[in-house]
């Protein structure tokens, strides 16, 4: 998505926002724009921050300094009730005696809307979310994935300008969650109201978000759209954080505009760009799993970008094989094939292979 001016593209904006919980800074300066319609995902491991962010858009938590800006609109001051901000809770939070249909005209009534009124909107939001033939069941007669549309549009029958999903998927098992992330993103993209999410689930951000921010420690490391993140992560964590990863510690060799040669304890790398360095720093080399190609018999160059070693584990996971080869040095190397071929054979355990990867395959990192 691409905002088509300065108030689409800073439609919602955090600058440095902070949170201490006694010794703890659970947020620490954060700064973010968010544009307007945009699915935005704060992605990190338990304690990174990115819950406490979230419910101090909400209100929920009152920042210890930092401004919170909707539209141009300070509301950092402003209560819960009073933001135009709606959030779906993990848990869904619906009424077990209520049906599909009340519990979609809940806030509705409470803000005291005509009948008619809610009747439409309530109307809008089952055929908007599919449940127009569960109108009369409770929460307890309904899958967990509807239950999970319930929330939904609940969540959006007041039509806000701000929704939160906080973990909206954790409750679902795999492979309903998978389905649902396309139909949860379908959705929200159809009603064009601007969302920030919380997961831990990389897949889950990936998938559903125009742009993400990788946060640790209550800061944010990285923000940018999902293939952004994952092919050219900006530090170590990141590229560890997002997806598998092999990492090689080296130092800077020789720096050029169109490469650099990085020497590590495993071998030497040849990257097709420059990295304007000082040779000799230290740095390391990120190499995704599935970058990396297996032969049996050594490359005319093994010089550069290649490694040798033996097959020490192996596992089958029907699109893919993935492979665990112990280098000479020790250093035991993630190589994820392709099972292109119906009955393409495996590499036994034990077998010696090369492995190589082309120029354009790694990242460097110098934090």
């Amino acid at each position: 998505m691409q905002p088509n001016a300065a108030g689409d593209a800073n439609f919602l904006r955090v600058e440095r926002l902070t949170k201490r919980f006694d010794e703890v800074t659970a947020v620490d300066e954060v700064t973010l724009s968010i544009a307007r319609g945009e699915i935005f995902a704060l992605l990190g491991s338990s304690g990174s921050g990115k819950s406490t962010l979230l419910r101090m858009l909400a209100g929920f938590e009152a920042p210890d300094s930092g401004s919170i800006f909707l539209q141009g609109v300070e509301i950092s001051g402003l209560r819960p009730y009073d933001r135009p901000i709606n959030m779906m809770f993990q848990s869904y939070a619906l009424f077990p005696h209520l049906t599909v249909t009340e519990n979609i005209a809940f806030g509705l009534k409470r803000h005291g809307l005509p009948r008619a009124r809610i009747a439409e909107q309530v109307e809008r939001m089952l055929t908007l979310v599919q449940l127009k033939p569960c109108a009369r069941r409770k929460p307890h007669q309904l899958s967990g994935g509807q239950q999970q549309r319930v929330a939904l549009a609940r969540s959006l029958a007041l039509e806000p300008k701000l929704l939160l999903l906080d973990e909206p998927l954790a409750a679902l098992d795999r492979k309903l969650r998978e389905q649902t992330q396309f139909e949860l993103s379908n959705i929200i993209k159809r009603v064009g109201v601007t969302c920030v999410m919380v997961t831990h689930d990389q897949e889950e951000a990936m998938t559903m978000a125009d742009r993400m921010a990788v946060m640790s420690s209550g800061q944010v490391l990285q923000v940018g759209r999902p293939n952004e993140i994952y092919e050219t992560p900006n530090c170590r964590f990141v590229a560890d954080f997002i997806g598998n990863v092999n990492l090689f510690d080296g130092t800077l060799e020789e720096d050029e505009t169109d490469h650099c040669i990085v020497a590590t304890p495993h071998g030497r790398f040849y990257i097709g760009h420059g990295i304007t360095g000082v040779l000799g720093q230290s740095l390391t080399v990120a190499l995704r799993p599935e970058k990396i190609e297996l032969q049996m018999e050594p490359p005319a160059d093994t010089s550069v970008n290649c490694l040798r070693g033996r097959v020490a584990e192996r596992a089958y996971f029907g699109a893919s094989s993935l492979y665990r080869i112990q280098l000479d040095t020790g250093m035991r190397l993630q190589v994820s094939v392709p099972n292109t071929e119906r009955h393409s054979g495996l590499m036994a355990v034990g077998s010696e292979v090369y492995a190589t990867c082309a120029p354009d395959s790694m990242v460097v990192l110098t934090q």
